[in-house]
């Protein structure tokens, strides 16, 4: 199988370069029936946030797509999601994840949390080796993107995959309209 890539990027198997790659994300990668279907690009670690990347290796936000760490309370219990939306669109917070979440007022989770949590760096968080507790709620659009550009769990790399994978991710619920 060929590996995804994009142009000004250079693609490489996972497994070549776990460095790559935050231990989390790796293990999964390691196991995972279609990771002959993902590359790792490694970049600058100082453009690792969407819009400068984009920019810097001249691609499209259509072909980003971004991990977003949501939480909510009910009766308690509180309730977290990672959610993936393409980088050209924004996440509902206040309206799809309030209801998928069934709680009263979603906010995005605490940088501090969310990457204690997820043992992932801020800027490189990616729905590929979250906890398992987590939610993972992933935008239509998401799906389509022919080779999507999302999180390594490190902010020195990016994996590049299909979309469609994402939907392949334990416990991946595809959502219309979770992002405007």
């Amino acid at each position: 199988m060929t590996l995804p890539s994009l142009p000004a990027l250079s693609s490489l198997a996972p497994a070549e370069r776990p460095d790559l790659l935050a231990p989390s994300v790796a293990a999964v990668l390691a196991a995972w029936p279609h990771a002959d279907e993902v590359a790792v690009v490694e970049i600058d670690p100082a453009i690792a946030d969407t819009a400068a990347m984009s920019e810097a290796y001249g691609l499209s936000l259509e072909t980003g797509a971004n991990c977003i760490v949501v939480a909510g309370r009910r009766d308690g219990i509180e309730r977290i999601a990672a959610c993936m939306v393409r980088a050209d669109t924004r996440l509902d917070v206040n309206n799809a994840v309030k209801r998928r979440l069934d709680v009263r007022k979603a906010s995005f989770l605490a940088m501090d949390r969310a990457t204690a949590e997820s043992e992932m760096e801020y800027g490189g968080i990616t729905p590929v080796g979250l906890p398992a507790e987590w939610r993972l709620l992933i935008d239509e659009r998401v799906v389509d993107i022919e080779v999507a550009v999302i999180g390594s769990g490190v902010r020195r790399s990016k994996l590049l995959l299909p979309g469609r994978l994402l939907a392949e991710l334990p416990g991946a619920e595809v959502v219309a309209g979770l992002a405007t």
